[in-house]
């Protein structure tokens, strides 16, 4: 009984977070207790892991579940959002003191970005396709808000682009999961038990060939779109450009991989229905796709919001190869990569708020002499810069190795080949742009406007510390990984 209480803390913690700044509006207290929330759904993800590494599952209310996945899947939200909403209490915090938004926004802002994260825990404990499908479209609700928080004609186009884009993509997905329903009815499911992960597992050798295969591509497509994965990927540069940093962190750093994560989940049913070749062949499209998309925009790149964003669409890139590979060594380094994209995305998307800030531009061009001018600040960006190009210590290293080795093992040197030429093109675009506003002289724009330029660097160099660690030792997280890894992947 105490640990399936585990299950409802991921989703209590934001809930009463989010009801505290709507009661009470955003003051100091409710900015903290917005940091609470999710240091708490952090501490149940340790817990569930304890509990789920041995292979035992957690169930509670017959809608929730947990295994050794969805408790790592627990450990990115709540790592993420705890370096999100940390800079969130410094970012919202300086734009009430310089009147850039008001206290009405500021209330609106905490209780959407705590709704967000019940959503993300909510996806990642359904019990039920179903239910994560539901729990994905809320995401869609709560974050459209978000996106266009400033209200300005540039983050309502935006807002509307993701909602148009993104709710097409659910609507697919919805279909996908219909066609799951009708082929685990004829199999012998009766109800909303018939979309039960349980269930879909165990008949999954059941279930109709043709109808899975139009399914497994609906789901691809409808939660690819979601992950950002390229065709689908156009309303992603757009939402997180003009997102606040703080839910930038938590779009890029979590959403994207808790859509992956819905992939993951029907990808273990679709291959026990069909084989492992034909989601192997829709993941490897998309993968390549995103890669080479985001290897050509990255070049001539002017905006280092958009930058990231882009960098986004590369890396889910890289976990669609993992994913497509299979094996269990290759889902454990997909499971390292989102984790350390995760908080690289973070620190490098709060660290670009920041720069925001100081210079009140957003081009590339326009930001010079970082170090100079503002080195704390430029050090916390520049070492997120190495981390997401994949360089030692830090994780992205280990995680990439890790896909490329198990994908040269399956038999898909030919992709990796192909996906890390197009990594090669993206690592020089990363760093000559990183480069352009880390060094040099100072630019006419660079005079700071804040009263102090390093200020909330604090959970930047938690999460450049914490992805560090993950390149060095992996201690207490490999058994969880190993763990996650034998749901999904392949012996």
């Amino acid at each position: 009984m105490m640990t399936s209480l585990l299950l409802y803390v991921p989703l209590a913690a934001p809930a009463l977070a989010a009801l505290a700044t709507a009661v009470a509006g955003w003051r100091r207290a409710t900015a903290w207790a917005g940091v609470t929330a999710p240091a708490l759904l952090l501490t149940a993800a340790v817990g569930t892991a304890a509990v789920t590494t041995s292979g035992r599952a957690l169930t509670a209310g017959g809608l929730l579940r947990a295994d050794a996945l969805t408790a790592f899947m627990l450990l990115v939200i709540g790592a993420v959002a705890v370096v999100a909403t940390w800079a969130g209490v410094h970012h919202v915090g300086e734009e009430l003191t310089t009147g850039r938004t008001t206290a009405a926004a500021a209330r609106r802002y905490g209780v959407l970005v705590q709704a967000f994260v019940a959503t993300m825990a909510l996806a990642v404990l359904a019990d039920n396709l179903g239910l994560l499908w539901v729990a994905l479209e809320a995401t869609t609700i709560v974050t459209a808000f978000l996106v266009g928080h400033r209200r300005d004609r540039a983050s309502v186009e935006a807002a509307w682009k993701y909602v148009v884009l993104c709710s097409g993509g659910i609507a697919v997905a919805f279909l996908g999961t219909v066609c799951v329903y009708a082929a685990a009815r004829h199999a012998g499911g009766h109800g909303t038990a018939a979309l039960d992960w349980t269930f879909l597992i165990q008949h999954a050798h059941q279930l109709d060939p043709a109808v899975m295969r139009l399914a497994a591509g609906l789901i691809v497509v409808g939660f690819g779109t979601k992950a950002g994965l390229a065709p689908m990927h156009a309303w992603l540069p757009d939402a997180h450009s003009q997102a606040p940093a703080p839910v930038s962190a938590l779009m890029s750093g979590v959403l994207l991989s808790v859509a992956f994560y819905a992939i993951l989940r029907c990808k273990v049913i679709a291959d026990a229905a069909l084989g492992a070749g034909y989601t192997r062949a829709l993941l490897l499209a998309a993968a390549l796709a995103s890669l080479a998309i985001a290897a050509l925009l990255l070049i001539s790149q002017r905006d280092y919001k958009r930058m990231l964003a882009y960098s986004s669409i590369e890396h889910m890139g890289l976990v669609a190869l993992g994913a497509a590979t299979g094996s269990r060594l290759a889902i454990a380094a997909v499971l390292l990569h989102i984790l350390g994209h995760g908080l690289g995305k973070a620190v490098l998307f709060c660290g670009a708020g920041r720069i925001l800030s100081v210079t009140r531009t957003s081009r590339i061009a326009a930001v010079r002499g970082l170090l100079t001018e503002h080195p704390a600040l430029a050090a916390a960006f520049g070492l997120g810069l190495v981390a997401l190009l994949g360089l030692p210590p830090f994780s992205l290293f280990a995680s990439e190795l890790g896909i490329a080795r198990a994908a040269t093992a399956a038999g898909l040197g030919w992709a990796v080949a192909a996906a890390f030429g197009f990594v090669l093109v993206i690592f020089a675009a990363l760093a000559r742009h990183g480069a352009t506003m880390l060094l040099g002289g100072p630019a006419a724009h660079t005079a700071a406007t804040v009263a102090d330029p390093a200020r909330g660097i604090a959970p930047l160099a938690v999460g450049l510390l914490a992805c560090a660690a993950l390149g060095l030792v992996l201690g207490p997280l490999q058994p969880l990984l190993h763990a996650a890894a034998t749901l999904v992947g392949a012996p």
